[in-house]
């Protein structure tokens, strides 16, 4: 009898070559434009390189379906994690606090991460629910708000499941 070899799972992919995120992290530029910044770090806090974020999110009405504004970004992380967005920030959607949806995409990763930025600490109930709900609120200086992301150990941001 044959045996065979166990071989490793696939891991996700494709492996995005640095093109992919190009351009599309600009959703919305002027005056009433904000910045979202952070960087994505790994469990010894070393920063991870062409990490790919999407977002998505309402208009500042709290709606989704607004045909001047689309609500879907992508960036990169650069060689030391660091990713950027200029947008607008949402208004509530029924019921929810202000928030953008990220997904991030991972060479290597065995499925795609879900979390969610928060702009303040208040009554949500997605918010409510998560442990270290801090780890989920964004900190503002000035116009810019930073979100931190931590794929594991310590400090990691708390993800969602599919």
């Amino acid at each position: 009898m044959k045996r065979l070899v166990p071989t490793a799972e696939m891991t996700l992919g494709p492996f995005f070559p640095r093109e992919f995120a190009r351009g599309a992290n600009e959703l919305q530029t002027g005056k009433d434009s904000i910045q979202i910044t952070g960087r994505v770090t790994e469990l010894d806090g070393r920063p991870l390189d062409n990490v790919v974020l999407e977002i998505w999110q309402a208009d500042t009405e709290g709606r989704y379906d607004n045909p001047d504004f689309f609500g879907w970004g992508r960036a990169a992380t650069d060689a030391k994690g660091v990713y950027s967005f200029r947008t607008i920030r949402p208004g509530r959607v029924q019921g929810r606090a202000a928030h953008i949806n990220f997904l991030i995409l991972y060479s290597g990763l065995m499925r795609q991460l879900q979390t969610t930025m928060f702009f303040e600490a208040v009554s949500d109930p997605v918010l409510d629910l998560v442990k270290n709900r801090e780890r989920l609120v964004a900190k503002r200086e000035g116009t810019v708000y930073r979100f931190d992301l931590r794929l594991r150990g310590d400090g990691e941001t708390p993800f969602f499941d599919d």
